[in-house]
């Protein structure tokens, strides 16, 4: 891959209803719904500090800065023309966002430097050896780890103040070993499991966990996507919940009694 992707690959996406446009390769990895859901859970406030570990064209970070303005954003990818086109998606959006170029078990010198209120990550969701490598080069890498889920929770650790959150999204047949690598380092863990459809079982789940926390394991019910029991007309038929995430820029509330993660940090733009 090139450092850069020429402009006859990209398409521009309208993200959360407009708020956010970004460019993306036709080819390659593209930013899915699980980007501006991950984004929904960091319970970040304007002011703090935030960094994504695998920020690729830069959905989850630019569509948590557009949720809440005033955080100061960093990023870290591993592919130096997806760090450059995240850079040019911040820039169209007028989002200031740092973005270093290096891999989770060997960051940039000036990032190794830094400390944060909140990191979110998006791993690749195949161990070593699982699933299908796609064709596309790209594509391979952001779905199939070179790096273990436990260096991406290492490297979130150092990264953190103490104190400071971890939020992640991961395939649930990973749920046990993201728990057994945060277990020495992270507490007040969340789990929310994201299903397709009520009664279906949840393929994913977001995970929230904070640095130093002393606190029980906590598993929310799901928050589901779709309404219905099936797919039965043309459009997206999500879910008033998930709508408001994905349309709306509405933080996700784990607990659906309890206030969002984020007091005040829903969108504020007209």
């Amino acid at each position: 891959m090139t450092d850069a992707f020429p402009e006859a690959a990209l398409t521009e996406n309208a993200l959360l209803g407009g708020r956010l446009r970004i460019a993306q390769p036709r080819q390659g990895f593209r930013a899915t719904s699980d980007a501006l859901i991950l984004a929904a859970a960091v319970p970040a406030r304007p002011g703090e500090a935030v960094l994504e570990l695998g920020v690729g064209a830069g959905a989850a970070i630019l569509a948590l800065a557009t949720r809440v303005p005033g955080i100061h954003a960093e990023g870290l990818e591993l592919q130096p023309a997806y760090a450059a086109l995240a850079r040019r998606n911040a820039a169209r959006n007028a989002i200031p966002l740092e973005v270093h170029v290096g891999d989770v078990t060997d960051m940039p010198r000036p990032l190794r430097q830094r400390q944060f209120d909140h990191v979110l990550a998006n791993p690749p969701y195949f161990a070593e050896g699982r699933g299908t490598p796609a064709p596309d080069e790209a594509r391979r890498t952001a779905r199939h780890e070179s790096a273990a889920l436990s260096s991406w929770i290492e490297a979130a650790r150092r990264r953190l103040r103490p104190g400071g959150t971890l939020t992640i999204i991961q395939a649930t047949e990973r749920l046990t070993e993201l728990l057994r690598a945060a277990d020495a380092a992270f507490g007040a863990i969340e789990i929310k499991p994201l299903a397709p459809r009520t009664g279906r079982p949840a393929p994913r789940f977001v995970a929230r966990m904070r640095k130093g926390a002393r606190g029980p394991l906590v598993l929310h019910a799901p928050l589901v996507l779709h309404a219905g029991d099936r797919h039965e007309r043309g459009g997206d038929s999500y879910a008033p919940a998930a709508s408001a995430i994905l349309r709306d820029a509405a933080p996700l509330a784990f607990d659906p009694r309890e206030d969002p993660p984020s007091e005040g940090a829903a969108f504020h733009g007209g």
